[in-house]
Formats: structure tokens, C-alpha cells, sequence
């Protein structure tokens, strides 16, 4: 069974949110197991997303136009398609043209994944380097860090994409003093990577309808 998902920012989205329920029905879905949220993808709760997550069953298909419709980032995508694949449920994406019931579509999947985990592990090196660099700077020991390297690479990642404070600090549950002081205790500044300055960050471095209804 093909389950379809759509997501617009705003109420006033009209036109984008029937431009994917048309998509969406010339791929074969059904009107009635269409799910839909408004709000930003950023937000961790999309309940139009967690019914249609709890309603799909193994062999069912999650159909969206976009890929940016589901995920937040890419690596809340791959984690939301893994745990699809896990429970025996296909993914596809009409406008990229993904099918993880082909071997093609598999294989861009590895791709995006490969990609996902190269980016961590650039932005964990950067955070590295400005903790190494704040050292240099004879900032030795201290109170620690209220972020763990690992999700303040993340937060680094959300904000060189252009995402603001206010949304990474909602998304990742962290307070903004905390944030400001993890950015400014590594030398963190807007475009500063994309500028090359000396930050001591290297720069390249409601339930749906019943199933047996159908």
C-alpha cells in the first residue's frame, strides 16, 4: 500500500501543499492515507509525520514529492528511510525519482549516507580544531562544555547551512546561553568559514483512516 506524506511551513502554503497532493495522487496513492503537517521542517514534532510513521506496515510504500519534505537534514533523513527499511517498508521521493525497491534508488541512498557521514566527520574535525585552538589560547581547563562534541558538530553543520540559533537551540533541546558560550569558547562566528577567518575552526575542513477500509 502506498502511504503519502506532505509538509508545508505555513497555513498560507495552499498552493504547494495541493501542487504535492496532486503529485502525490498521480503516483497512485490513495486519498485517504495521505498525511500532511504545517509546519517548519526543522520542528521534531510533525504529528501528521508520526501517524503516517505508525501507520505504515511492512510492504507498505512512504511516498513523498520532495526529500525536504520528510527530513530536517539529511541525517535525520537517512535515520527516518533506515528505520523504514528496517520494518520492511519502501521510500520514495517522486522528484529526485528515489526507489529503494530499485537497485538504483538503493544505491543513491548509500550515496546520500556516504555524504552524510563525510560531513560529520569534517565538522567534528573543525570543532576540534578551534578546542585545540582555544587551548593554544591558554584557555586550559574550565567549567566543561554543555554540549557534547559530537552534537555541537551538528549544531555547527545546522548553522553554516544558514539555520539560526533560536531553531537549532528548539531542534537539539539546548538553552541559547548555552549555545552562545560553546560558540564563543571555540571561536565560532556567522560566515566565518565561508570568509576564512581566524576563528581557530579550520575553514575546509490524528491517527489515519482504517486500513481495512481499503
Amino acid at each position: 500500500m502506498l502511504i503519502g506524506y506532505m509538509r508545508v511551513s505555513t497555513d498560507n502554503d495552499r498552493q504547494v501543499l495541493d501542487l504535492q497532493r496532486d503529485a502525490l495522487l498521480c503516483a497512485g496513492v490513495d486519498e485517504r492515507h495521505l498525511f500532511a503537517d504545517h509546519a517548519s521542517g526543522s520542528r521534531r514534532d510533525r504529528s501528521g509525520l508520526a501517524s503516517a510513521l505508525a501507520y505504515l506496515q511492512p510492504g507498505d510504500c512512504l511516498v513523498v514529492w520532495k526529500l525536504d519534505r520528510l527530513g530536517r537534514s539529511l541525517p535525520h533523513l537517512l535515520e527516518t528511510v533506515n528505520g523504514l527499511r528496517a520494518r520492511g517498508i519502501a521510500f520514495r521521493s517522486l522528484t529526485e525519482q528515489m526507489d529503494t525497491t530499485t537497485p538504483q534508488g538503493e544505491f543513491l541512498f548509500h550515496v546520500f549516507g556516504a555524504l552524510a557521514q563525510f560531513e560529520r566527520s569534517l565538522t567534528q574535525e573543525r570543532v576540534n580544531a578551534g578546542l585545540a585552538a582555544a587551548r593554544r589560547r591558554g584557555r586550559q581547563g574550565g567549567r566543561p562544555f554543555g554540549i557534547d562534541p559530537e552534537k555541537l558538530a551538528t549544531v555547527i553543520t545546522a548553522l553554516d547551512a544558514g539555520a539560526t540559533k533560536a531553531s537549532v537551540c528548539r531542534t537539539f533541546g539546548i538553552p541559547r546561553s548555552t549555545l552562545v558560550d560553546s560558540l564563543a569558547r571555540i571561536g565560532w562566528s556567522p560566515g566565518a568559514n565561508a570568509q576564512g577567518e581566524k576563528s581557530g575552526i579550520s575553514p575546509n575542513t490524528d491517527r489515519g483512516p482504517d486500513r481495512t477500509a481499503v
